[in-house]
């Protein structure tokens, strides 16, 4: 990952993101990061969507405190509360 203070970005945003295909570029102001260009070759336009999407950035949050406090579940009490409805080796067909 490289960061970039915003007042020296003297490139174009095409410039950076030519010559770094596979690395975050972060730009900051005052120490703090205020965007990124991310590239999107390994992950697709939904999960880069989702990534900042306040409601779930609050859940992601609410779970790491939760996780922090211990408030956790083993995966055998998670599987004995929302056992699974079908068999893991078989796909169901996607109704629209």
């Amino acid at each position: 990952m490289k960061t970039i203070k915003l007042s020296e970005a003297s490139q174009a945003l095409a410039e950076y993101a030519a010559g770094r295909r596979s690395e975050v570029i972060v730009l900051t102001e005052r120490n703090k990061p205020v965007a990124a260009l991310v590239p999107l070759k390994p992950a697709d336009r939904e999960s880069l969507a989702l990534s900042g999407h306040p409601e779930f950035l609050d859940l992601i949050e609410r779970s790491r405190a939760q996780f922090r406090r211990g408030q956790t579940i083993s995966l055998e009490k998670m599987k004995q509360e929302f056992p699974s409805r079908r068999s893991p080796n078989t796909l169901e067909p996607t109704r629209r």
